[in-house]
């Protein structure tokens, strides 16, 4: 969410298997429908909504993990650095499921399950 389809384009060309809300017509759907989506699919949101790191905070069983993006600079060029040095240092967690919050100098992993039901 939020973020542009170039962003989307460049993970595919580095081999990643990605898919842009806007793509996909999806769009519209409320973030908890997203979010049950990507459960689904077994796959990872990138997003600077803070939502989807609330519900995947309260979650009963989360599995899909969050790339959580607070960056000033949100210029195609930057996120696209940004996402592919957090994939790399944190791809583990990713796989595992995690809420990694994607800074300009720094990631930080918070590794399911964030709350105890």
């Amino acid at each position: 969410m939020g973020v542009s389809v170039r962003v989307a384009q460049g993970l595919r060309a580095d081999g990643h298997h990605v898919h842009h809300l806007d793509e996909l017509e999806l769009n519209e759907l409320p973030d908890s429908s997203i979010f049950a989506l990507a459960v689904a699919e077994g796959r990872t949101i990138a997003t600077f909504d803070l939502d989807f790191s609330e519900i995947a905070s309260f979650a009963p069983a989360p599995t899909a993990s969050v790339l959580s993006l607070r960056l000033d600079d949100q210029s195609t060029l930057n996120v696209l650095a940004r996402l592919r040095a957090a994939i790399e240092a944190c791809g583990d967690a990713l796989s595992a499921g995690a809420i990694v919050t994607v800074e300009q100098t720094r990631c930080r992993v918070r590794r399911y399950p964030i709350r105890e039901a």
